[in-house]
This record gives C-alpha cells, sequence and structure tokens, in this order.
C-alpha cells in the first residue's frame, strides 16, 4: 500500500472512530494488566462479566493475592483456560508486590517478566494504560494486516514490524485500536461487510465484494 493510501486509511479510520479505546472493563492500570491476561483465547464480553465481580472485590495485587488460587477461580471460572489463568495472575500479583511496589511496571522487559504476559499482552498495557506507541497484533489485526495490504507478512511479529514502520506518528497511539476494531466489526475473518467498509477502495483483498 502506498503512503498516501495509509494515511487515507488511518484517517478515514480516525474520523469514523475519533476516540477510541479497548472493550475490557478496568479503572486502574494493575486491572486492564489481568484483564488482558485473561482475556487470551476469550472473548471481552466474557472477561467483563467476570471481572465485574472481581474487581469491586479484588481490585489491587494485594486483594487478589488474598483470595488465594482457589478464591479467584471462583470468580474467574466462567472464562476459557481459568485454572492455568488463575496460576498465572496470582503469580503476577506476587511479582508486582514483592519487585514492583505493587504497581505495573512501564517497561516492555518487566511486563514480560511476568507470568502470563507475552509480547501482545505487553503492547496493549504498554498502548492502552501507559499511552506508548506500540501496536499489539492479534488475529484480526494479523488478517487485517495481510488482506489489506497494510502490513503484509507471514507471523504476527512480521506484521507488527511492519506497522511499526508504515504507520505515520500522527496515528501510531490509536492504531491498535482502530485496527482491532475494524477487524473485529467489519473486515471479518470469514465474511468480511465490505458494503460498509469505509477503506474498501484502498484495500488490496481480492475476495472483497462490492
Amino acid at each position: 500500500m502506498k503512503k498516501a493510501d495509509i494515511e487515507q486509511f488511518y484517517r478515514r479510520l480516525r474520523d469514523a472512530n475519533p476516540a477510541p479505546t479497548t472493550e475490557l472493563a478496568y479503572a486502574t492500570p494493575f486491572q486492564l494488566l489481568i484483564a488482558v491476561i485473561l482475556s487470551a483465547q476469550a472473548t471481552d464480553v466474557g472477561v467483563n462479566k467476570a471481572t465485574a465481580r472481581l474487581f469491586p472485590a479484588a481490585p489491587t495485587p494485594e486483594a487478589i493475592l488474598a483470595l488465594g488460587e482457589a478464591g479467584l477461580t471462583e470468580y474467574i471460572k466462567t472464562i476459557g483456560l481459568f485454572r492455568t489463568k488463575a496460576r498465572n495472575v496470582i503469580a503476577t500479583c506476587r511479582m508486582l508486590v514483592e519487585q514492583h511496589g505493587g504497581q505495573v511496571p512501564e517497561s516492555r522487559e518487566a511486563l514480560e517478566a511476568l507470568p502470563g504476559v507475552g509480547r501482545k499482552t505487553a503492547n496493549v498495557v504498554l498502548n492502552t494504560a501507559f499511552g506508548q506507541p506500540t501496536i499489539a497484533v492479534d488475529t484480526h489485526i494479523f488478517r487485517l494486516g495481510n488482506r489489506t495490504g497494510l502490513a503484509p507478512g507471514k507471523t504476527v511479529l512480521d506484521v507488527e514490524h511492519k506497522l511499526l514502520k508504515v504507520t505515520p506518528d500522527e496515528f501510531k497511539r490509536d492504531a491498535h485500536h482502530w485496527l482491532i476494531l475494524h477487524g473485529r466489526y467489519v473486515c471479518k475473518a470469514r465474511k468480511p461487510e465490505c458494503s460498509r467498509c469505509v477503506v474498501f477502495d484502498l484495500c488490496a483483498y481480492r475476495g472483497k465484494t462490492a
């Protein structure tokens, strides 16, 4: 995709949604971190239902530690892989308390050292909680980058690096949210809704419909 088309691509997404944000419910960087950990292979809706009960009862790492793994499990058992996630969340909370004073670190290295936190989760937290210009690539963004021609790549990391390279600085802060929402609700995996796509004419997808 040409530079001018990329700028137009983002400009249209911005015009359609000037203030995008995550669909995960949270009140603090810590709560966002936990919600993102829980969201792996789960829907945001499902996570929000669980955290709507969890966060009022245990809003801090100290409070979740006090619940213990069994207590935490009772709150998140409706989420996929809840047992593994409960272990990771407890271990993460322990590290936050013991190594970071109960605060979420603002560096990628420190975030990725936490149990259950990979590059994608770290990118979401750095971007959404701390305003850093990172772009977390999930299945939606990976598909969108390849399908549209915006940032084609064979791996998630390839697509992330290309997005960071081609995305103009003015759009990097919100690019993750625009792309994931567009992929989730318009450029869907099985049946993209091309008829209501604001970047239809800029898209290189050969299977797009009129």
